[in-house]
């Protein structure tokens, strides 16, 4: 059946533009028993909004529901995007913005699902196939100048209902070391999204690491919080979080109360993100904009700051966009400094979705009270965390004054204005060749070779009238053929310590 000619404007999700397609309806199995498929057709023309909903008339009895779609790959121009078209379904409480129908979404990653009581293709939430109103929904993400054909197939199995089993969440806490550093990766991706991975094969890897804590980020899409039965321990604590995947960039929800499912159909001109960024905050996670200045489609992060809590400033292996956010992240933190405003603190995670890719480059490693989701989740609030790119590097870093007062990462040390203050950096497993860069509100003040074997301890005299903070970096060697003053990938960086009394300018 062909719905070109039933399409309509609609603003059902009360944000980012939409398109509503003709309701697909189905006859009621009249032995309770058997299956019937629909298929809609079509063609989005470039241009189409973010979202294409096409209604489905579930009736009585449906056991299960199966969706598939396809749609055409023609060959484009060089710098002319394709096609690429994501795929989810919203139950029969409907689709309004952060309403309670979302069913799953799986992105551009699979090009069919399932939904049943009993379960569900992962990205999907299991649970009863309700009468009403269902819908599919298609993003189309880029659309080719040709335009974009798609096929939806939709088979309703009708028989008796299963029993929905109930969510397994991982616990709040694991055994920890008490008050101590603890070494996480909270950007992760198994096949719940458009990771290669499974849990298991994660929860290995971060192990594998020597990591303590991992939080689960997959887009767009809760139905991974409850499939970590039985991979947490003593030794690994499991946060459960979502990387919301909006068309203006990305955004961690770490660490949510489990289940809670923070919608992405909006962009920067539907001034909407406030309102998610708050359940982010009310289900008890952080805020925190991921890869701002990712080079794909829709990664550069277009919202502002006002609304994060920290900022993620290393994604995976070190590239020159990292140096682009590591140094628009850097200067926010002079007004911090001089005024004692609020600052965001820096995390580094690897995004990792599959072999080759490294769970844990980089880390953060957080002073938290113990091991559990509260404690975490407060020392990654207060920037009382650095960031490495494996375990296989440690450091301590401290301010001290002339009276003996010191402050560690994310603290502030409330010296005189012209009060000697040192920082002092203790490092160990440090690159051969690297450099160690101190670095301050007018920038670079201070650089030297890492220490022989790469364990030292290093120190540079400052005051808080020359320095309104001082934080840390461990740079590799550059690469060869590099300009003379150009750094070398990063190996280790910390959160700046704030010099002077608060309030100070």
């Amino acid at each position: 059946m062909d719905r070109r000619a039933l399409l309509k404007m609609s603003a059902a999700t009360g944000a980012a533009g939409a398109l509503t397609l003709g309701t697909v309806t189905f006859a009621h199995a009249a032995d309770g028993r058997g299956e019937e498929t629909r298929k809609v057709t079509g063609e989005l023309p470039p241009g189409s909004p973010d979202f294409v909903y096409l209604p489905l008339d579930i009736p009585h009895g449906v056991r299960e529901i199966h969706v598939a779609y396809g749609y055409d790959r023609p060959s484009v121009p060089a710098g002319t995007q394709g096609n690429a078209c994501d795929i989810g379904i919203f139950d029969e409480r409907g689709i309004e913005l952060g309403g309670r129908g979302f069913r799953g979404w799986s992105g551009g990653f699979r090009t069919e699902f399932t939904i049943s009581a009993e379960q569900a293709t992962p990205g999907y939430l299991p649970g009863p196939v309700g009468a009403g109103t269902w819908h599919v929904v298609l993003g189309p993400y880029t659309v080719a100048p040709a335009g974009l054909h798609y096929e939806v197939t939709i088979t309703l199995r009708y028989g008796a209902r299963g029993r929905t089993p109930r969510p397994e969440y991982p616990p709040q806490r694991a055994k920890g070391r008490g008050r101590a550093w603890y070494r996480g990766d909270s950007h992760l991706h198994t096949v719940h999204s458009d990771g290669r991975r499974t849990p298991a094969e994660v929860a290995a890897a971060a192990r594998g690491a020597g990591l303590d804590f991992i939080t689960t980020t997959e887009h767009n899409t809760s139905s991974g919080h409850a499939a970590w039965a039985g991979l947490w321990g003593d030794d690994l604590l499991v946060l459960t979080g979502e990387e919301v995947t909006t068309r203006n960039g990305h955004v961690l929800a770490i660490g949510v109360d489990p289940g809670t499912f923070i919608d992405w159909r909006y962009r920067a001109r539907d001034n909407a993100f406030g309102r998610f960024a708050r359940k982010i905050r009310q289900a008890d996670g952080l805020v925190v904009p991921a890869h701002p200045h990712a080079t794909c489609i829709g990664c550069n992060w277009k919202f502002g700051f006002n609304e994060a809590d920290a900022v993620e400033v290393w994604n995976g292996p070190f590239t020159p966009d990292d140096e682009v956010s590591i140094a628009e992240w850097d200067n926010t933190l002079g007004a911090a400094g001089r005024g004692g405003k609020p600052w965001l603190p820096a995390l580094g995670n690897s995004d990792a979705h599959r072999d080759g890719q490294t769970v844990g480059l980089p880390q953060t490693v957080v002073l938290a009270d113990d091991l559990s989701r509260p404690a975490i989740l407060a020392g990654l609030r207060a920037g009382h965390s650095w960031i490495a790119e494996s375990t296989g590097i440690d450091l301590t870093f401290t301010a001290l004054d002339g009276r003996g007062r010191h402050a560690g990462i994310g603290d502030r040390l409330a010296a005189a204005r012209n009060e000697p203050v040192t920082a002092r950096l203790e490092i160990s497993g440090a690159p051969t060749g690297g450099t160690v860069r101190f670095l301050t509100d007018q920038g670079q003040l201070f650089a030297t070779a890492t220490p022989a074997g790469g364990s030292g301890v290093i120190e540079w005299r400052t005051t808080p009238s020359y320095a309104a903070y001082v934080r840390a970096e461990i740079r590799h060697a550059p690469p060869a053929g590099s300009p003379t003053d150009a750094p070398g990938p990063m190996a280790a960086m910390t959160n700046p310590i704030f010099l002077g009394a608060r309030g100070e300018g």
